[in-house]
């Protein structure tokens, strides 16, 4: 266990170095430029990842029109709500003149985003994508939680207590929220994925890590920020929503 707890160790730690060296890179593009009227949609990646990891859907909104930034944070120190409170700040500094700014999370970034909407919610909120979120918490991280809490303290957020941060955080009701989550995720269930008060749900037929590269994926996601509704471009897919 000692020699597990190692690699685990050194593989996380490179992890949070890339993390907050791509996160500072992210943000100096998130600097809002005067006049700049695009809206502006932030990007919160999961538990153990980077910014990069959500680089290729930040470049297709970019595409199609949006203003794209990511928030980078430490997958090894601090808690749910602090990193909820810290994404509220940079959202309030990289907004400028964006009409609107709408937020897609992947994974535990989904709770970070909840954490925000329901503590530290900042001016001109638009709409939320929710790509496999543990809502419910998570099987995978009760079985874990015991092994890496003490690397990666945010587990604990995301158990299936009744009482954890991901089963407690109420969602404003006037928040356009969709869902998609992955048939064959591995991670997190679809059953974890729901969340009262969200108003659209996609299962889509895919594993957790890579869901947000899917093309399909990104088109349901552009769909959902400009329309309110997975609709069109679910249809387009063969993809059922509702």
């Amino acid at each position: 266990m000692a020699v597990t707890r190692r690699k685990l160790g050194v593989g996380v730690a490179l992890a949070a170095l890339a993390g907050a060296a791509s996160a500072g890179a992210v943000r100096r593009r998130a600097a809002p430029v005067p006049g700049d009227r695009r809206e502006l949609v932030f990007l919160v990646h999961g538990l153990g990842r980077t910014p990069v990891s959500m680089l290729l859907l930040a470049r297709r909104l970019e595409r199609q029109g949006f203003r794209a930034a990511s928030f980078g944070y430490w997958s090894t120190t601090g808690t749910i709500r602090g990193l909820s409170g810290t994404l509220a700040r940079h959202v309030r500094a990289a907004v400028g003149d964006a009409p609107a700014v709408h937020f897609v999370g992947h994974s535990m970034g989904n709770i970070i985003i909840r954490g925000m909407l329901a503590e530290h919610r900042p001016e001109r909120v638009g709409r939320v994508v929710m790509l496999a979120p543990p809502n419910q918490g998570s099987s995978t991280a009760d079985r874990y939680a015991r092994w890496i809490g003490w690397l990666m303290p945010h587990i604990h957020d995301l158990v299936t207590h009744p009482e954890s941060t991901a089963r407690t955080l109420r969602l404003p009701g006037d928040v356009d929220v969709g869902i998609i989550a992955g048939l064959r995720d591995g991670k997190v269930q679809v059953a974890e994925t729901h969340l009262e008060g969200a108003r659209e749900h996609a299962v889509v037929p895919c594993r957790h890590t890579f869901i947000m590269n899917r093309r399909d994926v990104q088109g349901l996601i552009t769909g959902f920020l400009r329309e309110g509704s997975f609709g069109l471009a679910a249809a387009q897919s063969g993809i059922a929503a509702g």
